[in-house]
């Protein structure tokens, strides 16, 4: 069976929404970068000086913001971004957060978004919120406003040397077929999703074909050659959404303990109770809902 056939028979179960939503193609564009090529997708909208960018977690790509970019704001441009490492970025001999945070703002500088005119707000799951908190705490005066979705934010002091990553340590394997490599597809940190036809997607972009095999886009050595930001403290003078899966096993009671007591004063909490990690497959229809309530309230204050 070709694997579109395949592809076409999971999403049968898939609501129109989300075919409506994916049958929205955006603009491809790839950046030439001396460490490594940058890719990334636009869905441009005429005549607005709004932008939202879209940054995925660790292992992910672009493609997750799929079902999900067409039906945030309609007044606002959206930006996916493919971080370095990940999706059809290229490889690279070392990753940081600087660096991820340097790859952002050339893409966004690329696309003209750092012009004064033009309100930016910055999305991200997991990494990429910390990613998208890192920017707004390094460049306060930039982002017009900030959501994290599911994003551990620990305390300065966290001990990141005793930090035991959920990513894989075994080195990429080869698969023979694209069709095995999808059925071995995992989402990390380990968990169920009933939305089998978004997680069937996602899958379908994860993998791609090389001389020796089928295997995962992401570079394995990301995993554990990722600086994070030890000692590092977020601060956020632009209106901030924290949105937390309610069934996520990441965001146990004392990290959350931590963010509502440390952000009390600049950042908002949101629970989506049927969620775990993966808010945006989980619950995608609430976790739209969320964001296009705040950046309205956010577009009104202005």
């Amino acid at each position: 069976m070709e694997i579109t056939e395949s592809l076409n028979n999971d999403l049968k179960t898939a609501p129109d929404w989300f075919h409506k939503a994916i049958s929205e193609k955006p603009r491809i564009e790839t950046l030439t970068q001396s460490l490594g090529n940058l890719s990334y997708q636009v869905w441009d909208k005429e005549n607005s000086n709004n932008i939202i960018l879209l940054v995925h977690g660790t292992g992910a790509h672009k493609k997750w913001w799929d079902p999900i970019a067409p039906l945030i704001n309609a007044n606002c441009s959206v930006i996916a971004p493919d971080l370095p490492g990940m999706g059809e970025s290229e490889h690279r001999s070392e990753y940081s957060f600087e660096a991820f945070g340097e790859a952002i703002i050339a893409m966004l500088n690329h696309e003209k978004a750092m012009e004064k005119n033009k309100q930016v707000y910055l999305i991200g799951h997991s990494l990429g919120g910390h990613l998208a908190g890192y920017i707004a705490s390094e460049m306060p005066d930039f982002p017009a406003g900030l959501i994290m979705i599911d994003s551990p934010i620990r305390p300065p002091t966290y001990d990141y040397d005793k930090h035991q990553s959920t990513g894989p340590l075994r080195r990429i394997k080869y698969y023979p077929d694209k069709i095995s490599i999808i059925e071995r597809f995992r989402l990390m940190p380990p968990q169920d999703c009933e939305n089998g036809w978004y997680l069937r997607y996602i899958a379908e972009h994860s993998v791609f074909d090389v001389e020796e095999g089928w295997r995962w886009r992401f570079d394995d050595k990301l995993f554990a050659s990722l600086r994070r930001l030890h000692n590092y403290e977020f601060k956020f003078q632009c209106p901030a959404l924290f949105i937390a899966g309610g069934k996520s096993l990441l965001l146990e009671s004392k990290i959350m303990k931590y963010i509502r007591e440390a952000f009390k004063d600049s950042m908002t909490v949101e629970v989506i109770e049927n969620a775990a990690h993966h808010v945006p497959l989980d619950s995608p229809l609430e976790l739209v809902s969320l964001i296009n309530n705040y950046l309205q309230e956010w577009g009104e204050k202005k």
